[in-house]
């Protein structure tokens, strides 16, 4: 039985995650030391920050190409002014890129400086915190695309496929407006806009009509069918596949790895979350619930 029980895990090994305990991550950070700010000018030790006064947010992103940093990228810009009423003072963002991929994609969706991105090439603070690495992260036998492919079908990641299902079924209690806002910012920024059918945006690049809210039976759910898809595809052709060049990353190691936030108040950990797939970046929403 012991032998049948130790196969078993052996097996396995690789297609579960096991969750960190609550907080372990959060202590790990500090040996990570500094990291550079991508727009230059010093570096943050994130140890220092998390156990500084106050309430503080850091996103463990992924690569600058990747759909979960974008989505990051994406709730960070539409949440900040909820994430300030609710007390956050600092907003941090690691990003697995060298610092000019970093400062090229927030360039690209128009972040605003208060957010501070840190460059993060190796993906270090990703994986002190807990990160998933992937799927068979320790096979040099297989290609990180082969790994990354794997994890496209749920291998090691086994949110990913009910997260971009349920990009096209939509939400009946759902939020939309975060993904209203990045689409018309990517419109506005010369991204796909599928022939300007989806928003129509005034002369100051304001919303004035979107076909989603047009929809019948649907229109009025919390998040529609096929709206958080359009994003990712505007994402996908407009951003990933378009920049790839600019934002690959430098470490294939963090083609596989996937992120997380920690959110601590006067040093002690209020919120924290890890991704379980590819597309499955935390909800803000239950983000302002725990804060």
């Amino acid at each position: 039985e012991r032998v049948m029980l130790l196969s078993l895990l052996a097996a396995t090994h690789g297609l579960v995650a096991t969750a960190p305990i609550a907080g372990v991550g959060t202590r790990a950070l500090s040996g990570v030391g500094s990291l550079p700010l991508a727009s230059g000018g010093g570096s943050v030790d994130l140890g220092e920050a998390l156990q500084a006064p106050g309430t503080s947010l850091v996103v463990l992103g992924t690569y600058p190409a990747d759909f979960n940093m974008i989505e990051y990228a994406q709730r960070l810009r539409y949440y900040l002014p909820a994430l300030r009423a609710k007390g956050v003072s600092r907003v941090l963002c690691t990003v697995n890129g060298k610092p000019s991929s970093v400062e090229r994609l927030s360039e690209m969706l128009e972040l605003p400086a208060e957010i501070e991105l840190l460059a993060d090439e190796s993906g270090e603070a990703g994986r002190a915190f807990g990160c998933s690495r992937g799927w068979r992260p320790d096979d040099a036998s297989l290609s990180p695309y082969a790994k990354l492919l794997g994890m496209l079908i749920g291998l090691g990641a086994w949110r990913t496929l009910p997260a971009v299902i349920t990009g096209y079924l939509g939400n009946p209690g759902g939020k939309h407006e975060w993904i209203e806002a990045a689409l018309a910012q990517g419109q506005r920024a010369g991204r796909p806009t599928f022939n300007g059918i989806i928003l129509d945006l005034d002369g100051d690049g304001k919303v004035r009509r979107s076909a989603f809210d047009e929809l019948p039976l649907v229109g009025g759910w919390g998040r529609r069918p096929l709206e958080l898809a359009t994003l990712r595809l505007q994402t996908m052709l407009g951003l990933s596949l378009a920049s790839w060049d600019e934002l690959q990353p430098t470490d294939e190691r963090c083609l596989t790895q996937l992120g997380g936030l920690v959110a601590v108040r006067d040093g002690a950990v209020v919120y924290e979350y890890r991704d379980n797939g590819i597309c499955a970046a935390c909800d803000f929403e239950e983000l302002l619930k725990a804060l």
